[in-house]
């Protein structure tokens, strides 16, 4: 598996990252542990999860996720083949939120033990928290690094000014620097990366590793109508991709998966994968089937053409 370096992290990893969202969520224990196992058996390498993973179920508290991947290395994971990327600052409800030295302090500690680890590879700032001044933010990552619990970080959901700031204020301050992107970024949804969040990714050598990578799965295809997406777990997230353009675009997905004899799916994230800024997109599943279709995106390599076809129709 050919490993594609993360920005300056000194991390590299394989060119799909496995979002473990699902984990606890609409992927049971059993479930979770055997798609971390056929993931890693597979050649790759990167687990992304977050603290307040998942909150938003009925019951849950927060920390669903990272207790799973703690579980899969209580069992005998090997905790030197896996990269392990988990977040902070999201709405814990009970448990806070935001970007306070207090609050990271606090919460880096429950993820490493919901982990089951004494360091997470790449820690990050969920969202950008204004209340809380960008040096407090780097100088309380500053002490996880040099404490050892925390091996690169990166930012999810920030705006090119706030992330230039942030890079401004390590360089001036002699902080640790963002060294990764997490942005919502897919074939159907553009507008928030490209442009100046993009061009400042390469131009400050930024890994970045997209969320949403399938659009909450409207990219597989197997959404064609409203009908289709009623009572489904993320209908909510992709109602506003059913219109005119978007089942437009599902026709042209259509077209280049057939011209390449792939699958939607593979052709949406062969398409990111060929994008310069794009380090490794974000995937998840919640069945081994799910996996191995979106794992052979890997081999799908788009020709000229079928790029220009996917940006126009996506555009």
């Amino acid at each position: 598996m050919q490993k594609r370096k993360l920005g300056g992290s000194g991390l590299s990893i394989a060119p799909l990252v496995f979002g473990c969202n699902v984990f606890g969520w609409t992927a049971d224990e059993k479930t979770s542990l055997s798609l971390i196992d056929a993931f890693l058996a597979h050649g790759f390498d990167c687990l992304d999860t977050a603290d307040m993973y998942s909150i938003w179920v009925p019951g849950h508290v927060g920390g669903e996720s990272e207790t799973m991947i703690g579980t899969w290395l209580a069992r005998g994971g090997a905790r030197d083949k896996v990269v392990i990327a988990t977040k902070v600052g999201a709405d814990m409800q009970a448990g806070g939120k935001g970007l306070s030295r207090a609050h990271i302090t606090k919460s880096v500690e429950q993820s490493l033990k919901r982990l089951n680890t004494d360091y997470i590879d790449l820690y990050q700032s969920h969202r950008d928290d204004p209340d809380t001044p960008m040096d407090e933010v780097l100088a309380t990552y500053d002490g996880l690094i040099r404490a050892g619990k925390v091996r690169a970080i990166g930012a999810s959901n920030f705006t090119a000014p706030r992330l230039a700031e942030a890079l401004a204020t390590s360089a001036a301050k002699g902080l640790p620097r963002y060294t990764c992107l997490q942005p919502h970024y897919n074939l159907a949804h553009r507008s928030d990366f490209e442009g100046d969040l993009e061009a400042l990714c390469v131009k400050e050598s930024i890994g970045v590793i997209p969320y949403y990578s399938l659009a909450a799965g409207f990219l597989s295809g197997k959404y064609r109508s409203k009908a289709d997406m009623q009572g489904r777990a993320r209908s909510a997230a992709i109602g506003h991709y059913a219109n005119e353009r978007g089942f437009g675009l599902l026709k042209v997905l259509d077209a280049v998966a057939e011209t390449h004899e792939a699958t939607p799916v593979q052709v949406a994230l062969a398409w990111l994968m060929a994008k310069p800024a794009v380090t490794a997109p974000i995937v998840s599943a919640t069945s081994i089937k799910q996996l191995e279709e979106i794992l052979k995106s890997v081999a799908v390599k788009l020709d000229a053409d079928s790029m220009a076809a996917l940006d126009k129709a996506g555009a």
